[in-house]
């Protein structure tokens, strides 16, 4: 493998989390970053905690519908069980193409992102604005059937695109080179409980030259336009099919999740 420069000198968000998650694959700019968070913010730790538990509920609905493919963007550092594990589980012959732009998601997703060998899985490095290439990608296409539904998986990843890259945009045309049938599963930080507290969480991703960019709810709605969301809608976080999984006893309080999320079809 040829040498990757990891850019350690600034933070990237999918480190950040790792941090925030307790992971240790993570540099002094990463660490730096999630500390200003904490500052701001004291619960910084609980929307990473609560996405991860998010993601593997929604994919276990997906599976549990039969879909048995998987295209995840912004998939982030491995931490398992991932969502080979929980799609396989369900069906071992699931396949999961994880997208990703941070060159040390790179290196771990060759290492880690291991199949069941009744199904596959595959990484693409790219951008999640860059949509040619990664529904162009023949990875993608060499191991995914676009012509039948695929589970659409945008985790917290939406707040790291502002509104002048037209994030509604690149989720409608995702979509449009998907089949019917395919599902799509969002998260979305939100400023709606705590705003001046996500405020100064995103001025410290911008010093660094990070975008963020919390949405209220009517703005995660709309990209759901034109889809069938599922039951129970848009929801913060533990309040989606919490028993589809292993609840938090107590459950955080909406302002500490500060994350809407919720799943849909595309008719």
């Amino acid at each position: 493998m040829a040498e990757v420069d990891l850019h350690t000198d600034r933070p990237h968000p999918a480190r950040v989390y790792d941090y925030l998650l307790g992971g240790k694959d993570n540099f002094a700019a990463d660490r730096e970053a999630a500390q200003q968070g904490l500052r701001a913010n004291p619960d910084s730790r609980i929307p990473p905690r609560e996405n991860r538990l998010f993601l593997r509920r929604a994919v276990r609905f997906l599976a549990e519908q039969g879909i048995d493919q998987f295209l995840d963007i912004g998939t982030g550092i491995p931490s398992p069980p991932n969502v080979h594990h929980v799609a396989q589980e369900i069906n071992p012959a699931a396949r999961i193409v994880y997208v990703d732009n941070d060159p040390i998601v790179l290196v771990h997703a060759r290492a880690l992102l291991t199949s069941d060998p009744r199904g596959r899985t595959d990484y693409i490095d790219a951008d999640l604005r860059d949509v040619d290439s990664i529904l162009g990608s023949p990875v993608l296409r060499d191991t995914l059937d676009l012509n039948r539904p695929v589970g659409l998986l945008l985790i917290a990843i939406l707040h790291f695109i502002g509104d002048d890259d037209d994030p509604g945009a690149i989720v409608e045309r995702l979509l449009a080179g998907l089949p019917s049938g395919s599902y799509l599963a969002l998260s979305h930080l939100t400023g709606d409980f705590r705003p001046e507290a996500w405020e100064k969480i995103a001025e410290v991703y911008r010093k660094q030259g990070v975008t963020m960019q919390v949405r209220s709810r009517p703005e995660v709605e709309r990209f759901f336009a034109g889809l069938d969301v599922v039951d129970p809608g848009l929801q913060v976080l533990p309040a989606w099919r919490p028993d589809l999984g292993e609840p938090t006893v107590p459950p955080p309080s909406d302002a500490q999740v500060s994350v809407y999320g919720a799943v849909a079809r595309k008719p």
